[in-house]
């Protein structure tokens, strides 16, 4: 074993767990490094290759210089440069210890990883053997896999091809470890290129299912975006983050940027600090009228780890199964763990439970009595002073938009009494402070309300002619309900900053530091760039991440394939990989079918044939060269001669010897030749 084949196992393994460094403990990173450190210096010193040649010497019998007195075993060496079996078995079982520390299990995704890493490092550290090598470069084209856990995206799969290539061209170096990295290099690529083809084939025409071939703990999805509570704070950190939600492409022309509310969690109970859901029995459905301005979009919704869909108010049809609740959330029953794709139709005019059910409008006014004194004597105050309910809510519109209060994404932190703090404090807040506080003195003010969170507004991509919904649209506003209007959409925000409403986040602060350095405004070179780049991107997640049941029978359809069925996939799947196969037999086979005899060849084996008749068979594995020495002891009238052809036949068939008077010598001395 060559020590370019240990740098070439080295480098594959770090190839395939570099990209885990930021999933792995620290502790976890530090020890494989160090594990691929050492085994590197290992074979940089060269005294394990001197090793393994030694063992070599001794396996096959032939002892190491100085040779070894007459009738005594070969002086083989047992000092070994790689560490004793005991001190891996040590480092493994306190890896395995520690990483039972650090995740309290033994199972699920993140401990898997885990331990995998650690394991493909420790495997180098007693690589002694060729078949070693081949775990090695087994084990490294398995954590491939792994890698698409965390990411499935171009670079991600880019990356890993890469990759793959490092460790095919490790294994034809295991192979053949005479040739040069050059000609490694090239096998590889010929022997990827030709897995192409399969790969299509197998990729389009085999049959999906739905959902996963095997189950998953809970940690192998991802959970992000926008969470069932809300404290201050929460969206503001969210804010800050350009990772994609969801893409939007509209039928038709999209609506104004001030109406696009995509619309997520309810919240309903408030501990002072903290909006959640809260828990209730109702399963009332919910009552619409005056419904209007339609408009018809499709979604395409990345993995969020939570039920709930995203649509804009009111949905009203929807291509895949959900629940509209009673407070108009979409829900499913399976948490979104793989990208989304849906159809769907709002009304962006509606009128929404006029006759709401008493025991849900007392569920939006409750509030912990014992917080924000201030906040609701204000409250009682604006009830005192208005004529209904309408007029509460314009009061507290204006009190925020007259009192000085600052859209930011920086603001101080608050006390124990949130509310109060906020309105007669700082002032200074993000959307969900303005909407948890709007709603808290809508119920001080005996006005039913309600937080909703979701997204507001979207990047329009004229590339691929569709939206952008990102993290940093995240957003919350209110609703109240109002005496023959029902439930209304009261954004407090925009008494603040109508710019957020209008033209985005980055029009809505001042300081824009804190954002995304792509949310800044940049450069119009730059966000061209992304732009085109997010369409390629949505077009890999659409043909090829979300190439599902129903694209394939799609796309299936239009090639003609009437009546798509598993069984006619399978059937034509089969058909497909047997031409390919086929073609390549052919390919491979074609310097045989081509190649003329080689009279040379003929003419040594048609000899060889009558030495065997004459008792003097040549053996399967002996030589030109070895059999005339054997045939010159027998026969020692043929010695001289058939040596000399044994001879001429070895620099023709193996050397460089290619004359044509040589060969046609040879030819005639064969010929000649009397057994």
């Amino acid at each position: 074993m060559s020590k370019h084949l240990t740098y070439g196992l080295l480098l594959s393994i770090l190839m395939v767990i570099a990209p885990h460094a930021e999933h792995l403990p620290l502790w976890v990173s530090s020890l494989c490094l160090g594990l691929l450190l050492w085994r590197a210096y290992l074979a940089y010193s060269g005294g394990h290759d001197t090793l393994l040649a030694k063992r070599a010497d001794c396996g096959n019998g032939r002892p190491v210089s100085p040779p070894a007195p007459e009738g005594s075993a070969p002086p083989c060496r047992s000092d070994d440069p790689l560490p004793k079996r005991w001190l891996l078995m040590l480092i493994t079982f306190a890896g395995i210890g520690g990483i039972a520390v650090n995740f309290r299990t033994l199972f699920g995704r993140e401990v898997g990883v885990t331990l995998l890493m650690l394991l493909a490092a420790l495997k180098l550290m007693e690589l002694r053997k060729p078949r070693d090598a081949m775990a090695l470069i087994y084990l490294a084209c398995f954590i491939i896999i792994t890698n698409f856990f965390y990411s499935q995206s171009i670079p991600t799969a880019l990356y890993m091809l890469a990759a793959l290539m490092v460790i095919v061209t490790t294994w034809v170096h295991l192979q053949a470890q005479n040739i040069a990295l050059k000609p490694r290099l090239r096998i590889a690529a010929v022997l990827l290129l030709q897995a192409l083809p399969l790969t299509l084939i197998l990729f389009i025409l085999f049959p999906r299912v739905q959902g996963p071939l095997w189950g998953l703990p809970q940690d192998a999805y991802a959970s992000s975006g926008l969470d069932d509570k809300m404290s201050p704070g929460s969206l503001s950190r969210l804010s800050l983050s350009d990772a994609v939600a969801f893409r939007v492409s509209y039928n038709g022309k999209p609506p104004p940027r001030n109406q696009m509310y995509w619309r997520g969690p309810v919240l309903w109970e408030f501990d002072g600090r903290t909006w959640t859901p809260g828990r209730t029995a109702l399963t009332v459905a919910p009552q619409f009228t005056d419904l209007g301005q339609q408009t018809d979009y499709i979604v395409t919704l990345e993995p969020h780890n939570k039920t709930w869909l995203f649509a804009l108010e009111m949905p009203d049809k929807l291509s895949v199964q959900a629940t509209l609740t009673y407070d108009f959330q979409l829900m499913r029953k399976e948490p979104v763990n793989a990208r989304l794709r849906y159809a769907a139709r709002s009304n962006l005019g509606y009128r929404a439970n006029l006759q709401e059910a008493t025991r849900q409008l007392q569920r939006g006014l409750q509030i912990p009595g014992q917080f924000n004194p201030r906040a609701q004597q204000l409250a009682a105050e604006w009830r005192a002073n208005s004529a209904n309910d309408d007029a509460v809510v314009r009061t507290a519109l204006s009190y925020f938009n007259q009192q000085g209060f600052q859209y930011t994404l920086e603001p101080p932190l608050l006390g124990v009494h949130s509310v109060d703090d906020f309105l007669f404090g700082s002032k200074q807040g993000f959307c969900e402070y303005y909407a948890s506080s709007f709603v808290f003195l809508m119920r001080a003010a005996n006005v039913p309300a309600r937080v909703v969170t979701g997204y507001l507004g979207g990047e329009f991509n004229d590339v691929g002619n569709y939206y952008i919904v990102r993290q940093s649209d995240a957003h919350a506003w209110a609703e109240v309900w109002l005496k023959n209007q029902g439930w209304v959409r009261v954004d407090p925000t925009g008494a603040i900053a109508p710019a957020r409403l209008e033209s985005g986040l980055s029009a809505a602060i001042s300081n824009t530091s804190a954002l995304p350095f792509m949310a800044r405004n940049p450069p119009q070179w730059m966000r061209d760039l992304r732009l085109n780049w997010d369409a390629l991107a949505n077009q890999w997640n659409q043909w090829v991440l979300g190439y599902d049941t129903e694209r394939q029978f799609a796309f299936l359809t239009r090639l003609g394939m009437e009546s798509v069925t598993w069984q006619k996939l399978a059937l034509n799947m089969a058909s497909g990989l047997g031409v390919v196969i086929a073609l390549f037999a052919l390919f491979m086979l074609r310097h045989l079918i081509k190649r003329q005899p080689d009279k040379v060849q003929a003419a040594w084996l048609k000899l060889c044939r009558k030495l065997a008749k004459a008792g003097l068979p040549r053996a399967a594995h002996e030589g030109a060269l070895d059999y005339a020495a054997r045939i010159a002891a027998v026969r020692p009238e043929l010695a001289d001669a058939f040596h000399d052809l044994a001879t001429r036949y070895s620099a023709l068939r193996y050397g460089a010897d290619r004359d044509e008077q040589a060969r046609h010598e040879f030819l005639l001395r064969a010929g000649a030749l009397k057994i």
